[in-house]
């Protein structure tokens, strides 16, 4: 197989072509069961950009690394709105003007990435925190979460729809937000 990227070959590549996931397109992602299931209780989901492991020279490995890609992106992409946000509060500094529509959506949709990667990290099935916990545990373990990963989307929508996990990611998600604006100059 040809190699296209770190442990990547191209038959990663190929199935995502193969299942049109290789767009930028919004409407290629949605799974229409998951987005009624988001409105209905909070909880919902996307159609999974399939992942053979199989193609990785070290499996368990390279799922966790692929796992990690999405809520990696989500942090990345927070930090850089609260950067951005930075730049135009210290801009509204020299000036006294700011555009408060556009400081707040920086803001705001930086809260949500950061919501979204944190929520991702949860370790149950199918959520990315459950592949990168499966490489840090030993064969047997890991058979025994994956046989259950079914359930996982159950478990995780009792969880949210009973608020069982308000007051962990609440405090999750403060805490690295205010890293982040520690580390952007806010604080």
């Amino acid at each position: 197989m040809e190699r296209v990227g770190p442990g990547l070959t191209a038959g990663h590549a190929a199935a995502g072509k193969r299942n049109h996931r290789l767009s930028l397109n919004p409407l290629r992602h949605i799974d229409w069961i998951g987005l009624a299931a988001m409105v209905l209780t909070g909880v919902g989901w996307a159609k999974p950009v399939p992942v053979n492991p199989n193609y990785f020279k070290h499996p368990k490995r390279g799922m966790a690394i692929t796992a990690l890609a999405g809520p990696v992106s989500n942090l990345l992409l927070a930090l850089w709105l609260l950067l951005g946000a930075r730049v135009m509060y210290i801009h509204a500094l020299s000036t006294g003007q700011i555009n408060e529509t556009l400081f707040y959506f920086f803001m705001n949709t930086a809260l949500m990435s950061i919501g979204l990667g944190v929520f991702n990290l949860i370790p149950i099935p199918p959520l990315d925190g459950s592949k990168v916990l499966a490489a840090l545990l030993p064969d047997r373990q890991y058979d025994w979460l994956m046989r259950y990963e079914r359930f996982g989307m159950l478990i995780i929508m009792a969880l949210v729809c009973f608020g069982a996990l308000s007051n962990v990611l609440d405090t999750a998600i403060g805490w690295v937000f205010q890293l982040f604006c520690r580390i952007v100059g806010f604080y």
